[in-house]
């Protein structure tokens, strides 16, 4: 390359590509269409991780122990698993959970029935590359949604589950199990779940 050439390279500015923002509308038919999932965050849209086999089984195990720990509660719950989008108004931002809980009916936004905005306990099954989203991130965003009162923290190489709980407004209160032969209580519903029901085929690390 000749010294002039080089140097009109050098000279020649960077122009950064001004990333594209969605409404949520657009988001939602994108979303519509797509086989992967993706988050919504204030008009960008965010690829999620692929989850594991692991990580899926026992999202399904957590499922099915809390609909069958709920029956015959005096309240009716529903329980909704990892294709219910969740949306929390003040942010403009929509999510996925492992599984959710709602208390009688759910609400939607604007009567979109793709996005909740009344679970009452969220289940979140950690792995190594969302676990610090979901401890922080994510939590502080479900905190912004007045129904929300439970979040459930899983993991998924070893028997360690832990709730937070909310008592009052700003304070929570957190507690973990991790005795395979244990139960853990989920306050929000009046009910406890086996951890052996959680990891059931589950190989566990130590």
């Amino acid at each position: 390359m000749s010294t002039a050439n080089q140097s009109l390279l050098e000279s020649t500015p960077v122009v950064k590509k001004e990333p594209r923002f969605f409404t949520l509308e657009e988001y939602l038919e994108r979303e519509k269409r797509t086989q992967y999932k993706h988050e919504y965050e204030n008009g960008k849209i965010v690829r999620m991780a692929y989850s594991r086999a692991p990580h899926n089984e026992i999202a399904i195990n957590i499922s099915t122990a809390i609909k069958i720990a709920i029956k015959g509660l005096p309240k009716k719950y529903r329980v909704f698993n990892s294709d219910q989008k969740i949306y929390f108004p003040e942010l403009n931002h929509g999510a996925y959970a492992d599984t959710l809980v709602v208390c009688e009916q759910p609400e939607f936004w604007q009567g979109n029935d793709l996005l909740i905005i009344n679970p009452l306990l969220v289940v979140e099954v950690l792995s190594d590359s969302t676990e610090k989203y979901d401890r922080s991130g994510k939590f502080s965003k479900y905190k912004t949604l007045p129904s929300f009162k439970e979040y459930v923290l899983v993991k998924q190489n070893r028997s360690y589950i832990e709730t937070w709980y909310r008592e009052e407004p700003h304070l929570w209160r957190e507690t973990i199990v991790t005795d395979l032969t244990g139960t853990i209580e989920l306050r929000s519903l009046g009910c406890s779940i086996a951890l052996g029901d959680v990891y059931e085929n589950i190989i566990l690390k130590g």
